[in-house]
């Protein structure tokens, strides 16, 4: 694994999101930064277009997002806004929507508790 990479989003297209099923292929796109299918940990460009829903699903490990632009209303009605950031821990459970479209930064991480009460990052979630 090179030691950084630098991803300049503008230059590279979106692709169809494939993670959720079939119905998320129309109006949901991703760009993977550094994700790896098989832990489920990484990080990628998250676009839902107008209308878009994600499937309702609980978190296998830390999900976050940062809003870089648009809106995006949480499960339980919170409307995240651009500049907004978002953490849900293993075993919370929702889903989002956009009735304007929104364009996220997502990270996906795992991490094991220390007996000192602090975190390490686990090596998968550091996967290419």
């Amino acid at each position: 694994m090179e030691p950084r990479h630098i991803s300049h989003a503008a230059a590279l297209p979106l692709q169809a999101y494939d993670l959720e099923g079939p119905e998320q292929l129309r109006l949901i796109r991703w760009l993977p930064i550094r994700y790896d299918r098989q832990t489920g940990c990484g990080s990628y460009y998250f676009q839902m277009l107008p209308g878009a829903v994600t499937t309702p699903h609980r978190h296998p490990r830390y999900e976050e997002f940062f809003v870089i632009e648009g809106e995006a209303i949480e499960s339980d009605g919170t409307v995240l806004r651009a500049g907004d950031f978002i953490s849900f821990a293993p075993g919370s459970d929702h889903f989002t929507r956009s009735e304007t479209g929104c364009l996220l930064i997502v990270v996906e991480w795992s991490a094991e508790a220390r007996p000192d009460g602090g975190i390490n990052v686990t090596a998968e979630a550091l996967s290419p």
